[in-house]
C-alpha cells in the first residue's frame, strides 16, 4: 500500500493507528521513510548515516509481531533518527567531526536500546555540529556534513548543535529524532525549524553511549511533531542507569489521562521579552501566542531572572569539562582537523581554565539552583520566547548580534536557556507562529521532574493552534 506525503507529517499516534489498521505495514512505512531520508537528507545536510539494511530487518520483525497481535506500545514500528553523538553498535559514530570519522563502538547507547526495546526502528544517524559545539564555534559550517540547512529556507540555519535532528523532523524525513542539549542544542533547532522539542530534567535520561561534552550539563531529549509525541518518546528513553553517574535514578510515566487544573498554577513571564527583546518581525506571533497561553487559565506573574552572568558561567563550565574530555584530541594536535577555527582555539583555551575559576563557577551554580527553587515557588512555570529571533543565515557569524538594535536595558528572561541548563530544569519548545516565512517558538520551563505539567501545557497550547502542523516547502 502506498505511503502518501500526509503520512510523513503524521504524529506517532497517527502512525501507530495506521499500522494497527493495516493501512501500511511496518516495512512499507520504514522503506518510505528510508527513501525520503536518503533522497532529501543531503538537501539539508541532515544525514550522517543511513541504516537501511538493519532498519528493514527490524521492520520485518515488527510485522511478524503485529500479525500475531503482539503489541508493544505506540512506538512499535515507528521509524526514528538519532543525533550522531549516540553510539550505534558496529556503525560509524563521527560526532560530526573529521578526527572521529570512522569511529565505531561495540554497544548501542542507552537511549537507542530503550527505543529498540519498544520496537521503534532506527533508520539513520543525523548530522550535528562538530563535537556538539564544544569550544564554541563561529559559523554554522562547523560540521563534517556542512551547515545544517533549514527546511523553511535553505539559506537559513537549522540551529545547533542538533542541526540534523531539527531539519529531519521539520522536513518529514523522520517522525521523531533524538537530540542533545548542553546549553540550547534541543531548544534552538526546535525553535528555528518549527518542531516541538523537550529538554528533560538533568539526570532523567541516561547519557551512556553518548559523546560527553559536559558531564554536569549534558541532557538527551526528543524532537517531535507535537508535545504528545515528546511525552511518548520521553517515557521510553527515561529511567535509571547505574552506569551513568549523573543518572537521577528516576523513571518517567507519561500521564495525559490525568491532566491537572491549570488554573491552580502561576505563569512567570516578563513583558520586555515580548515587547523589546523579540525581533520586531516576530513580536506579533509572540504576542498572539502569549494570549493563547493566558487562555489556558494560569495566573500570569511578572518575573525576572535572578541576576547572574549566566552566559559566562555556562561557558566556563563547558570549557573546563570539554577540555578534560577532549584532552587527547587537543594535545595530539588532531583538534586542528576541525572545521571551525574559533572552535579549535576555544578547545585549546579550555586547557587554560584555572581550577579556581571552574570551582567558582560551580559554587555560583549552586546559588543559581537555590534561587530558582525560590523563583519557581512563586511561579511554577516560566514562559518566554525560545529564541528572540528566527533562524539566522548560514553564512552569518554566530558571535554577532542578529540585528543592529540596541539591547533592552531590562534583562527580563533573556538568559533563560543558559540559566535553565545550569539549574538542570526541564523545558519544552513549541512552535507559535512565524516571522516572515520562518518559524518562531515559545519555551516553557518548569521545576525539576515537572515534565508532565510542561507536556500538558504544550498539548493544550497545540490543541488551540496549528503551528506544529505547518509544513515547510519541501520538494
Amino acid at each position: 500500500m502506498a505511503v502518501t506525503d500526509d503520512v510523513f507529517y503524521s504524529t506517532i499516534s497517527e502512525l501507530s493507528a495506521g499500522l494497527k489498521k493495516k493501512q501500511f505495514s511496518a516495512k512499507e512505512l520504514t522503506r518510505a521513510y528510508l527513501d525520503r531520508l536518503e533522497r532529501l537528507g543531503p538537501r539539508y545536510n541532515a544525514l550522517a548515516l543511513l541504516l537501511r539494511e538493519t532498519a528493514l530487518k527490524e521492520a520485518e520483525d515488527v510485522d511478524g509481531d503485529l500479525k500475531r497481535d503482539r503489541t508493544r506500545g505506540p512506538l512499535q514500528g515507528i521509524p526514528f533518527g538519532a543525533k550522531d553523538l549516540l553510539a550505534v553498535k558496529g556503525k560509524p559514530t563521527a560526532w560530526g567531526a573529521k578526527p572521529y570519522a570512522g569511529q565505531v563502538f561495540d554497544a548501542d547507547a542507552f537511549v537507542i536500546n530503550k527505543l529498540k526495546s519498544r520496537r521503534a526502528i532506527l533508520i539513520g544517524k543525523l548530522a550535528m555540529v562538530e563535537l556538539a559545539g564544544g569550544g564554541g564555534y563561529r559559523y554554522p559550517s562547523a560540521s563534517l556534513t556542512g551547515p545544517g540547512l533549514n527546511p523553511w529556507d535553505r539559506g537559513k540555519w537549522s540551529g545547533g548543535s542538533s542541526s540534523g535532528s531539527g531539519s529531519a523532523v521539520a522536513a518529514g524525513l523522520v517522525p521523531f529524532a533524538l537530540g542533545s542539549e548542553t546549553s540550547g542544542s534541543i531548544l534552538t533547532p526546535s525553535a528555528y525549524c518549527g518542531v516541538t522539542g523537550l529538554r528533560p530534567t538533568y539526570g532523567l535520561v541516561s547519557r551512556r553511549g553518548a559523546m560527553p561534552l559536559s558531564w554536569t550539563l549534558d541532557k538527551i531529549g526528543p524532537m517531535c511533531r507535537s508535545a504528545e509525541d515528546c511525552g511518548i518518546v520521553l517515557e521510553a528513553i527515561a529511567g535509571k542507569d547505574p552506569e551513568d553517574p549523573g543518572s537521577a535514578g528516576k523513571s518517567f510515566y507519561y500521564a495525559p489521562q490525568f491532566p491537572r487544573d491549570l488554573k491552580q498554577f502561576r505563569m512567570g513571564w516578563s513583558p520586555v521579552d515580548f515587547e523589546e527583546w523579540a525581533e520586531p518581525a516576530a513580536r506579533p506571533a509572540f504576542q498572539q501566542a502569549l494570549e493563547v497561553i493566558r487562555s489556558l487559565g494560569m495566573t500570569p506573574v511578572e518575573t525576572t531572572l535572578p541576576d547572574y552572568p549566566y552566559g559566562p558561567l555556562v561557558s566556563t563550565v563547558i570549557a573546563a569539562e570539554a577540555a578534560s574530555i577532549f584532552e587527547d584530541l587537543i594535545s595530539s594536535g588532531k583538534v586542528n582537523e576541525l572545521e571551525d577555527q574559533r572552535q579549535i582555539a576555544g578547545l585549546k583555551a579550555g586547557m587554560d581554565v584555572a581550577a579556581k575559576d571552574y570551582l567558582r563557577a560551580m559554587r555560583i551554580r549552586r546559588l543559581i539552583q537555590r534561587d530558582f527553587r525560590d523563583l519557581l515557588s512563586s511561579a511554577e512555570v516560566l514562559v518566554a520566547p525560545a529564541r528572540y529571533n528566527p533562524a539566522s543565515g548560514i553564512t552569518q557569524p554566530l558571535d554577532r548580534p542578529y540585528s543592529d538594535r540596541t539591547p533592552p536595558q531590562k534583562a527580563g528572561m533573556s538568559g533563560l536557556i543558559a540559566a535553565g541548563n545550569l539549574a538542570g530544569l526541564p523545558a519544552i519548545s513549541v512552535p507559535c507562529g512565524f516571522a516572515g516565512t520562518l518559524p518562531v517558538a515559545l519555551q516553557i520551563v518548569g521545576r525539576p521532574y515537572s515534565e508532565n505539567l510542561l507536556l500538558q501545557i504544550g498539548r493544550e497550547f497545540q490543541s488551540r493552534t496549528d503551528w506544529h502542523r505547518r509544513r515547510p516547502p519541501v520538494s
